[in-house]
């Protein structure tokens, strides 16, 4: 995956030390969380996604939307979109007119080949922690056990009601923190056949470039 996507979905390793045993209260939201997303039909989600570095005091903001449909889906960007049929990624560049197709390694447990480790990676290799409890969301930490991983911490806010992504916050070693606001979160959503696929009748004049 290309451009900003790179970054949006961040490699699923982390680090830090272990945060002693799983809490079982967040363990049971998460579960709840990620069964609600993974039964139904897609997950969609708007979002604002916030780019701290600060080592050299620098924010960059961009505006997305992603649907999910197991490890299928389809990533808008503004200068990037990328779809992914469960074997074949096309990422399309608007701005050079091309798109590039790859397929990726189904052995790849990174965000960026797979998205939706987003409501299960909390299952293998982290340590949970419910923080706080609100009044209308859960703030959850995911601690990795892998010591030389680059992150320091996940935090996820999950809302009571529905059970929602609201956001999702990534502390890295670096001093860089990624932030994800979910503006909208839609679970009903039945994606048309051909959503996460590049359909080259819609664009003219695109370049190709077949890696596969």
């Amino acid at each position: 995956m290309r451009s900003i996507s790179a970054i949006l979905f961040i490699r699923l390793l982390f680090p830090m030390n272990t945060f002693g045993q799983n809490d079982q209260e967040a363990i049971k939201i998460l579960d709840k969380f990620t069964e609600n997303a993974l039964k139904a039909p897609s997950v969609s989600m708007k979002f604002k996604l916030i780019t701290i570095n600060q080592t050299d005091n620098t924010i960059d903001t961009l505006a997305g939307s992603i649907i999910l449909s197991k490890d299928k889906f389809k990533l808008d960007l503004p200068d990037n979109t990328v779809w992914f049929n469960g074997e074949t990624s096309w990422s399309y560049l608007p701005a050079e007119k091309e798109v590039t197709i790859t397929k990726p390694d189904k052995k790849d447990d990174t965000f960026q080949s797979r998205p939706s480790l987003i409501f299960s990676m909390y299952k293998k290799g982290y340590k949970s922690r419910l923080v706080e409890e609100r009044s209308d969301s859960y703030i959850i930490d995911l601690y990795p056990e892998d010591i030389k991983s680059e992150l320091l911490r996940v935090r996820l806010s999950i809302g009571k009601t529905i059970l929602n992504l609201i956001s999702l916050e990534y502390k890295r070693r670096d001093g860089v923190i990624v932030t994800l606001h979910v503006n909208e979160y839609d679970l009903k959503v039945k994606p048309e056949p051909g959503t996460f696929v590049f359909q080259p009748g819609n664009f003219k004049d695109v370049e190709v470039i077949d890696m596969r």
